[in-house]
């Protein structure tokens, strides 16, 4: 088990992750703070399937008015459910994108060695917001610019990540950057 632990410019706040890759499959669980859009406690459990398909994260959001849950679940056959109701929007998906969390950009990064090797992929997103947990579809492209960096772009937005040997997120402009060494 590993853990990272990032500066989250994007909410004012932090994160760490414990995190453990092996044979294809991500697991992790973490826990974030931060003051915007207002002041909220996150917890999560992430896990894959082979390949880095997300399987299942379970977060729990916490504000001064309000303690959210949600399960969110895919079937390893393109479809999802949060809190066992089916979500045919984010049909398709692959993954997950816990919104300020710069874990789960390293699921579609990995799956196609985008940090290391040239290529441009696009993905179809089930973006979950923060802290009121909505799901959302989220249209993300990663391309590859060099080693160690690949840019994300999703609608108008684009940020050229850096990324360690392992896939995981160092310095994400304007979201993210990592306070812990290799």
């Amino acid at each position: 088990m590993r853990a990272i632990t990032w500066e989250v410019s994007g909410s004012r706040g932090f994160e760490t992750a414990w995190v453990q890759i092996a044979n294809g499959v991500l697991r992790a669980r973490g826990r974030a703070v931060g003051t915007i859009p207002e002041p909220y406690w996150i917890t999560y459990e992430l896990d894959t399937a082979d390949g880095f398909v997300t399987r299942r994260l379970r977060v729990t959001a916490e504000t001064a008015d309000d303690v959210r849950t949600l399960g969110l679940r895919h079937d390893g056959h393109g479809r999802w459910t949060a809190d066992g109701e089916p979500l045919p929007a984010v049909d398709g998906a692959l993954d997950c994108d816990l919104g300020l969390c710069p874990l789960t950009n390293t699921m579609p990064v990995l799956r196609h060695g985008l940090h290391q090797v040239p290529g441009e992929r696009e993905f179809l997103m089930a973006w979950v917001s923060v802290p009121d947990l909505t799901v959302r579809p989220s249209r993300q492209t990663y391309t590859h610019l060099g080693p160690g960096r690949a840019r994300y772009s999703s609608g108008d937005f684009r940020s050229d990540l850096e990324f360690d040997d392992e896939g995981y997120v160092v310095d994400y402009p304007h979201l993210a950057r990592r306070l812990t060494a290799r």
